[in-house]
């Protein structure tokens, strides 16, 4: 099992930024992808943004240029630094930690951390 915590959230205005940050406990291998979501009220979740161990990543285009993504492998955590921030930006957003194990996609949460970006 593996656990995720979030931190970070708030209420920012238009043009801002803001860092989250994700703490991961329990069974970490060094294969696992780590991962920002958000869902938006009334909308499916979405990805945002991946990293891999070897610091690979992958961007959504409606964050890339504005959103970085960064992983401490040796501290297991993750963060999403983010810029110019807008209000469509406004979401939940969820720390995501993604494996395959034999065959079968693995997905682990955190409890999500509101982002409000005013205009």
């Amino acid at each position: 099992q593996v656990q995720l915590v979030e931190s970070g959230g708030g209420l920012v205005q238009s043009g801002g930024s803001l860092r989250l940050s994700c703490a991961a406990s329990g069974n970490i291998f060094g294969s696992d992808v780590m991962g920002w979501y958000r869902q938006p009220t009334g909308n499916a979740r979405e990805l945002l943004a991946q990293i891999d161990s070897g610091a690979g990543t992958y961007y959504d285009s409606s964050v890339k240029g504005r959103f970085t993504i960064s992983r401490d492998n040796a501290k297991n955590t993750v963060s999403l630094q983010m810029y110019s921030l807008r209000p469509e930006d406004t979401a939940v957003y969820y720390c995501n930690v993604w494996r395959r194990d034999s065959g079968v996609n693995i997905n682990y949460w955190g409890q999500g951390t509101q982002v409000t970006v005013s205009s």
